[in-house]
């Protein structure tokens, strides 16, 4: 059992869970494969039983269940990724590491290409502005993605892109691309400041990454349209053959074009229809296609059948939400999040009643018929007291 201050500046990875709790025992076996995996590490794979050790709970703030800790010294940062036992063991051996590590031999270079689909790089001497803020936004990244620094010569024959002596690169899918560091910028520290955090914070997604409730809110902050492909997988994670075309055209509609589109589109796929169900408002057919505007949450979808839709008439689409072409649907006005809150509790509701349907009735007849029983003493009682009262009198008259 792990307890503040046990491993002094030991690192831990802690999971701190509630018995009762159902998402807690789900991810019971996965969290044991994360333990196995990290065993011959220096890391610690612990949990806390907070009903249990409550002040522990405390300590950390703790204040829903399941919450996963990675813990080194005075650093405490909480996962929110994907509850999988991959995603967990790579976030834990990322924040392990320093923030930003580095690279000083030239065969390093192709085991961080094959280990890696992403990663930052700084070139140069480890100094000025623009290194100062590379390492300060490496520390706020390093939960979600790896940073490296090395010197031009390390780079020269492994890595086609930085030629100045200075430069900081994104490695992303076999492709280099170049932070634009110009001379202006880096005499205005808070615009540099800015720009590259904006800029980390976009090129930190693979070019057609999956979309989960985990990660949306991330997508959400990089100012861009986010185009989604919906299927539906199964409880193995297989989709059909229709869904799986569908998705594939809608990849290779970026891999073809990054030049043209990855500026303002960030693309993606979604494996759940009940997301894009609950961003719509509708009941989506699968597969599908929704655009998102990550700045306006506003959406798009599509007037024709998305099966039909060929490459060209995607990028039509694409082109017409650019211009403001497109119809529009949604956003984040009081009256769209009253719409969206209802909903999503009659879709809560009817996947309840499909699921267990005596259930659903017991959880909701029995309040609504208390309820109805206080409703009923309430506004009853007086009519009753009325009646009793009159026919007093009226034995009182004829007395």
């Amino acid at each position: 059992m792990y307890t503040p201050g046990a491993g002094g500046d030991g690192m831990w990875f802690v999971k701190f869970y509630a018995p009762w709790c159902a998402h807690c025992r789900r991810l019971e076996p996965i969290w044991a494969h994360v333990a196995q995996s990290l065993y011959n590490t220096a890391i610690k794979v612990a949990k806390v039983d907070c009903t249990r050790f409550p002040t522990v709970a405390t300590h950390y703030k703790v204040r829903a269940y399941p919450t996963i800790m990675f813990i080194k010294g005075s650093l405490q940062h909480e996962y929110t990724g994907e509850r999988e036992k991959d995603d967990m063991v790579k976030y834990a051996m990322r924040m392990a590491q320093p923030a930003v590590q580095r690279v000083t031999h030239a065969d390093s270079i192709g085991y961080l290409k094959e280990s890696h689909n992403i990663f930052f790089g700084y070139v140069g001497k480890t100094e000025g502005i623009l290194w100062e803020m590379f390492a300060l936004h490496a520390e706020k990244y390093q939960p979600h993605t790896w940073f490296y620094v090395m010197s031009k010569d390390v780079i020269k024959n492994e890595i086609d892109g930085p030629h100045n002596e200075t430069a900081v690169f994104v490695y992303k899918e076999d492709g280099v691309y170049l932070f634009d560091a110009s001379e202006d910028l880096l005499r205005d520290q808070e615009a540099l400041n800015t720009t590259l955090d904006k800029w980390i914070n976009t090129e930190r997604f693979g070019f057609f990454p999956k979309i989960t409730r985990a990660n949306i809110n991330h997508f959400m902050d990089i100012n861009k349209y986010i185009v989604i492909a919906i299927v539906s997988e199964n409880k193995l994670g297989e989709i059909t053959q229709t869904e799986r075309d569908f998705k594939d055209m809608i990849e290779s509609i970026i891999r073809k074009k990054k030049s043209e589109l990855h500026e303002n589109f960030q693309f993606g796929w979604m494996g759940t229809p009940e997301l894009a169900n609950s961003i719509a408002m509708s009941d989506l057919t699968v597969p599908h296609l929704l655009v998102l505007n990550s700045t306006t949450s506003h959406h798009h979808i599509p007037d024709d059948d998305p099966v039909l839709m060929t490459p060209e008439a995607v990028v039509w689409f694409l082109e017409q939400i650019y211009n403001q072409q497109a119809p529009t649907y949604g956003g984040d006005y009081w009256l769209i999040r009253l719409y969206r809150a209802f909903f999503e509790a009659r879709t809560t509701l009817g996947s309840m009643w499909r699921g267990n349907p005596v259930l659903t009735a017991l959880v909701f007849g029995l309040p609504l018929g208390f309820l109805s029983l206080i409703c009923y003493s309430v506004f009853c009682s007086d009519i009753l007291d009325s009646d009793e009262d009159e026919e007093i009198e009226s034995h009182e008259k004829k007395d």
